[in-house]
């Protein structure tokens, strides 16, 4: 298996961060197999989504209405509204698998991965990259 950790900076405010191209090299000459994308982290996930048309706003919009800071959360550490980070998870999973053929991801003509990280107390964020060859 091959593997493999990027280093993301996502800073102090919700972040929609493309790993598209580090992907794709990551797959560079693997031939066929599946790739698992992992974000090891309790508040942040992972989506397929087009970029660049204004969708990181709206899909941030959304999560925000969805998981407002003002709730009345149980989770308390952290800053405010930090236990709606912790929910995120469960809505954008922290893994994806995507098919590779011929050492390039088979994503459709549209798609990117993306990871989103709404949470204000952490600047950093691990993401595994690990192949299985077929």
């Amino acid at each position: 298996m091959k593997t493999e950790v990027l280093e993301l900076h996502t800073g102090r405010e919700p972040a929609v961060i493309d790993i598209t191209t580090e992907v794709v090299r990551f797959c560079d000459d693997t031939g066929d197999g599946l790739l698992s994308i992992f974000v090891p982290h309790a508040t942040a996930g992972l989506a397929l989504i087009e970029i660049g048309s204004g969708t990181e706003k709206d899909l941030l919009a959304t999560l925000r209405r969805l998981l407002t800071e003002s709730e009345p959360w149980l989770h308390q550490h952290g800053s405010p509204g930090h236990g709606a980070d912790h929910v995120l998870p469960a809505l954008l999973s922290p893994t994806l698998t995507i098919p590779v053929v011929d050492g390039r991801p088979a994503l459709g003509r549209w798609q990117s991965i993306v990871v989103v990280d709404l949470n204000r107390d952490n600047l950093n964020r691990q993401v595994r990259l690990s192949f299985l060859s077929a």
